[in-house]
């Protein structure tokens, strides 16, 4: 069946989760981070994705931005960095991430093909709208989904049921990009087409299903479609 839909995921995928850190870094006054924010970026962002599992796996949900803060806390405390102004100005840096420089361009032609596009992301839809809105690509997504209308994070299965429930469409009319191999694997499973955003060419997943396609980054997408 011809594929209507391209859906993303957002956090490391559209939007660059290691912003925060780095732009914190830069700022006056931020010599110890500045000497140690990859470690601190990749910290937080591994506390966060576990942090999602396990609530999942126990029936305990909260929110994203719940996550987002826990660990922050957590990666801070490793990292022994006490100061609540930083710990407020990383927060407030990942509420507004920016997007990859390719993002608007790509979804601009993926719209110029006739094609749905969307955002299925673990974010609130406060976290999720905010950083659509900052980085000017509200217009250009024909609906941003959260999982907090299934209350559970990815990739659990009845998350992907969201995009078929919005689009109108059966899961092998999606085109399902992620920079998460876990969530493409959890996207293939599902029945989605699905491309792995492998940035840092990592291994891939040994788990229960596979990502149909691997690209460097966002830029190529264009090209495999």
């Amino acid at each position: 069946m011809a594929m209507t839909t391209c859906i993303f995921d957002a956090y490391g995928t559209l939007f660059d989760v290691n912003a925060a850190a780095r732009l914190a870094a830069s700022e006056p006054g931020q010599s110890a981070l500045a000497a140690i924010w990859p470690g601190l970026a990749a910290e937080w962002r591994r506390k966060q994705l576990e942090y999602t599992w396990l609530r999942a796996v126990a029936g305990r949900h909260v929110d994203f931005w719940q996550v987002t803060q826990d660990s922050l806390d957590w990666a801070l405390e490793a990292a022994g960095l006490t100061d609540p102004a930083l710990r407020a100005r990383l927060l407030a840096l990942y509420y507004d991430l920016p997007a990859y420089p390719e993002v608007p361009a790509l979804l601009s032609d993926l719209r110029a093909r006739g094609l749905a596009t969307g955002i299925l992301s673990n974010g609130t839809p406060a976290m999720l709208n905010a950083a659509c809105g900052s980085t000017g690509i509200s217009d250009q997504l024909d609906a941003v989904l959260s999982v907090e209308s299934r209350g559970v994070y990815k990739p659990h299965p009845t998350v992907y049921e969201l995009v078929t429930a919005r689009f109108g469409c059966t899961p092998d009319q999606v085109l399902f990009i992620s920079a998460n191999g876990w969530d493409a694997a959890g996207a293939a499973a599902f029945g989605f087409r699905t491309v792995w955003i492998n940035r840092t060419g990592a291994p891939i997943d040994r788990l229960y299903a596979r990502p149909q396609h691997i690209l460097p980054d966002l830029s190529a997408l264009t090209e495999l479609l």
